[in-house]
């Protein structure tokens, strides 16, 4: 015979709920909440998991980042789609991976949600103030398009975007700095 503790029984309630409420949502039988609220699918803070890349997974991208000038601050790469509507507008990266800078050369896996059009930013917050220095920051774009003055280092999505299917594409940008 089993016996409870006046804790255990007021737990264990609340975790078979929550496991009940897990297994629907897994079986599609019941939206959770965050869908259900047409959650967005923008915004996705990941970690950077290089197994996303291994053979065959995909869609994703790996994306190598060189020309990194110093190991200080912050490194920032951000997936988008491919589209005027979505390219470097604020609020709407797909996924977004942080890691500490190192000097010279990083390599990231950014899984994708489905085939399609993407473009990535990357961004080296050399002071780690999550503040944009024009003189001391670096940035760089899929496709390495030029940056300067005249474009706000805002290209066209047409100059950033790339096409991944169900692969792992393999990218490389180059960082630039003031």
């Amino acid at each position: 015979m089993a016996v409870f503790t006046k804790r255990s029984r007021l737990t264990l309630p609340a975790t078979a709920l929550a496991l009940l409420g897990s297994a629907l949502a897994l079986s599609g039988l019941v939206q959770s909440p965050a869908h259900a609220q047409g959650a967005s699918e923008y915004r996705n803070t990941i970690s950077n998991n290089m197994r996303a890349c291994a053979p065959g997974g995909g869609p994703a991208v790996r994306v190598t980042v060189t020309g990194i000038r110093s190991a200080e601050g912050m490194i920032r790469v951000q997936s988008y789609r491919g589209t005027r509507d979505d390219w470097l507008e604020k609020g709407r990266w797909l996924n977004r991976i942080e890691a500490p800078a190192r000097a010279g050369r990083m390599v990231f896996c950014m899984p994708l949600p489905a085939e399609g059009t993407y473009g990535i930013a990357v961004r080296h917050d050399a002071n780690g103030n999550g503040k944009t220095d024009i003189s001391q920051d670096g940035g760089a774009m899929s496709n390495n398009p030029s940056i300067n003055i005249f474009n706000l280092g805002k290209p066209s999505y047409k100059k950033t975007a790339f096409s991944v299917g169900r692969e792992v594409k393999q990218i490389t940008i180059e960082m630039k700095y003031m």
